[in-house]
């Protein structure tokens, strides 16, 4: 069996769990997140200790057992302290601006970029070049900052466009005469 499923998940102080039938729901300080499991994994706790196991033998049963138990780990560290992805914004005149639930970004288009966060995700900007995602759902949080950063990539010759905070671009060699 997996090495990830068979360790036991503890639930720190604070967090609500609930079973009904396959859908497991977290509740924390940072919010509330509910998961479907998979038909093949059995969930039992006992005393804030969550433990997994296949309901069978076979080799998905065991890999999607695995797979459950890292995304409710996910879910527990999203309710209690909740995920950020910092991108930068590399470019002369690249800036950007936050206006409630919407990020307005000047990315050398010849028009401006209108982004929205999607709910449950908050962004900032602490200054005009640095844009900060926040959720409790990493996958969210996750998939904004794609979303952010395809709307104008880094390109490979000078490095300009949205990047993320700790990436790095390997720029190519100009074109020799």
């Amino acid at each position: 069996m997996s090495r990830i499923a068979k360790t036991p998940l503890k639930l720190p102080q604070g967090v609500e769990f609930k079973q009904d039938g396959n859908v497991v729901t977290l509740k924390g300080g940072k919010g509330e997140l509910s998961l479907e499991l998979n038909s093949e994994v059995i969930l039992t706790e006992n005393e804030g200790v969550l433990m997994l196991a296949p309901r069978s033998g076979s080799r998905f049963a065991v890999a999607v057992t695995g797979t459950m138990r890292s995304i409710l780990a996910n879910m527990v560290q999203g309710v209690t302290e909740g995920y950020e992805r910092k991108l930068e914004l590399v470019g002369v005149g690249y800036r950007a601006q936050v206006q409630g639930k919407t990020l307005n970004l000047t990315l050398g288009f010849s028009h401006p970029v209108v982004y929205s966060a999607p709910e449950g995700i908050s962004i900032e900007t602490p200054s005009q070049t640095e844009v900060v995602v926040r959720g409790n759902d990493k996958q969210r949080v996750g998939q904004v900052a794609a979303e952010i950063r395809r709307l104008r990539p880094p390109e490979p010759y000078k490095g300009k466009g949205v990047r993320y905070a700790n990436e790095h671009v390997v720029l190519k060699e100009a074109k020799k005469k």
